[in-house]
């Protein structure tokens, strides 16, 4: 199922709220940027990155699986990596390869 996701079944989530689980708890993420990644292989999903951004900006999970929470695709477990507040909340990215 990973391996099938497009940018394309992220970028109409900008700017929405999902639910991400840390640990035992969910916890309301907006997605606020998607972008295509460089490279890819012909015959392959071109890259992509999904940021989204959690409303603490003083308080981070580390980088690991989590729980995503997706409208369309249901529960996915995704690599987050936190890459620092803005002025409203945590950034965390997920890259696919």
């Amino acid at each position: 199922m990973l391996d099938q996701l497009t940018l394309e079944d992220f970028t109409p989530l900008i700017g929405q709220t999902i639910a991400i689980r840390f640990g035992d708890n969910l916890h309301n993420a907006v997605v606020v940027q998607c972008q295509p990644g460089s490279g890819g292989r012909p015959g392959k999903r071109q890259p992509f990155s999904v940021i989204v951004r959690c409303g603490e900006p003083n308080r981070y999970w580390p980088q690991g699986i989590h729980t995503l929470v997706h409208p369309e695709n249901g529960e996915l477990e995704l690599f987050l990596v936190p890459i620092g507040p803005d002025e409203t909340g945590m950034r965390y990215e997920i890259t696919f390869s």
